[in-house]
């Protein structure tokens, strides 16, 4: 039907190679190559005029001038006590599940005995500080608050800052009263009214002050910076990693959902539309085997769209090249077209769905069931919303406590455990042409390793042989 809102993609009766399949999956654009011509020279002017450079940058991109580029600590406790009580409980319970599961990702450290005096041992550290991106533009997001600080505290990380937009509803600049609100509730008083990629600087390079209530130094640099954001947020972050570390370099949102002839179209359709309210670029895919289900949703999309409040977006998001509804000859290339999709979000509405799961090898969350919708996981069931997109799930994973640690060996060999290799890592580091290498060693056991004539009978005499 041509009046249908989403456009299908018929991959019945094809066989495709490994890289057609991929090529055949709707996919948003990024284009942060091009954004990156916008956003170096806001790197810049931060690097160089600190503060002075976010005040400007406030007033241009988000129509406000902030008084206070570093929140007061009163202000975050005034929007906690101006909080509406149920948003309060249903933040507070969002974070008691999520610190619960951030409990259990802790990874433990361990050791390795190789031989008599020769351990290898690792340990976890938490990264020293951190730098939290929270995004505003068409929402506000205290779950992204939530989500990625909860994990950052129970990794250890000592030292965390948040950055979101100021608001233009409020006369000082103060970002929005539920994000810091937030905060408070988590117990993170660093708080700057800074967005864009001008708050990716300011967290990559540090900030000094330029007015007295800045200090002499606004913002100290971060070692890591994580959080979701729109282009010129994600490509900001693109442009100091490796300088400093970030978690993704995030697109669009989206949500797959592979279905079967026992799902229930209304509801199809309706999470279609919940992922498709974020954004225009948002990308809303249907994996199914039942073409006569694929209509029905169609028809339940046509019904549903013009009575939720973000049709326009909706619309846009769901009539785009980045969406669409994907028939298949079954279950199996169902599944095998969801690992090349690489979801975000992958919902399995099927009659077996712990089959279908246990055949998922690419997904960012996968939800089980008519009952795990996406929200669930955006706000409440405890796992973690900032996941990789744009297909990035094929070999990355979503933002945890290890996203705030970092494994280190610890090497430990005595004498008696490095002589017994002493030989052989000199004839491995011979073979490499790095004779310094294995000179290293056996320095420990013979008196000249440099005199190759007699090293042969050093080495014997020395019992390394």
């Amino acid at each position: 039907m041509t009046d249908n809102l989403m456009r299908t993609i018929d991959l019945r009766g094809q066989r495709l190679t490994r890289s057609e399949l991929l090529q055949a999956m709707p996919r948003a654009q990024m284009g942060t190559h091009e954004a990156a011509e916008l956003v170096q020279p806001i790197l810049d002017e931060v690097h160089q005029r600190g503060a002075a450079a976010l005040r400007d940058f406030g007033e241009r991109f988000d129509g406000v001038r902030p008084t206070n580029l570093c929140v007061p600590q009163e202000k975050l406790q005034q929007a906690l006590e101006e909080l509406d009580p149920e948003v309060k409980l249903a933040i507070e319970e969002s974070v008691r599940r999520s610190r619960a599961v951030s409990a259990s990702q802790v990874p433990e450290g361990f050791h390795t005995d190789l031989a008599p005096g020769a351990r290898v041992s690792e340990r976890w550290i938490p990264v020293q500080r951190v730098g939290l991106y929270v995004p505003g533009g068409k929402a506000v997001y205290p779950s992204s608050v939530i989500m990625n600080v909860v994990p950052a505290q129970a990794a250890g990380v000592q030292s965390l800052a948040i950055a979101t937009p100021p608001s233009k509803t409020s006369e000082e600049g103060l970002p929005n009263g539920t994000i810091l609100a937030t905060c408070a509730i988590l117990g993170v008083d660093e708080v700057y009214a800074v967005g864009g990629a001008q708050a990716i600087a300011m967290f990559a390079y540090g900030a000094k002050g330029s007015l007295p209530q800045d200090g002499d130094v606004l913002c100290d640099p971060v070692d890591k910076i994580t959080g979701p954001g729109n282009i010129f947020v994600a490509t900001a972050k693109r442009l100091v990693s490796g300088f400093v570390g970030i978690d993704a370099v995030a697109g669009p949102t989206e949500i797959a959902i592979v279905a079967d002839s026992g799902a229930n179209p209304e509801w199809l359709a309706a999470d279609l539309i919940g992922q498709a309210e974020h954004d225009e670029l948002a990308g809303s895919v249907l994996i199914v085997d039942d073409e006569a289900l694929a209509q029905r949703v169609q028809e339940s999309l046509l019904h549903r769209v013009p009575r939720t409040e973000h049709a326009e977006r909706v619309t846009t998001s769901l009539a785009g090249s980045q969406s669409g509804i994907i028939l298949t000859d079954g279950i199996d290339q169902s599944i095998e077209v969801a690992n090349a999709y690489a979801a975000e979000h992958l919902e399995i509405q099927t009659k077996d769905a712990d089959a279908v799961i246990a055949r998922i090898t690419n997904a960012g969350a996968i939800f089980r069931g008519p009952y795990s919708p996406v929200p669930l996981g955006d706000y409440m069931s405890g796992s973690n919303h900032v996941l990789p997109t744009g297909g990035t799930a094929r070999f990355a994973s979503g933002l945890g406590v290890h996203t705030f640690m970092k494994p280190v060996e610890v090497i430990e060999y005595d004498e008696e455990g490095l002589k017994v290799l002493a030989s052989r890592i000199n004839a491995f580091a011979v073979s490499e042409d790095l004779p310094g290498h294995g000179e290293c060693v056996l320095s420990r056991f013979i008196d000249d390793p440099y005199d190759k004539a007699t090293l042969r009978q050093q080495e014997q005499e020395a019992g390394l042989l």
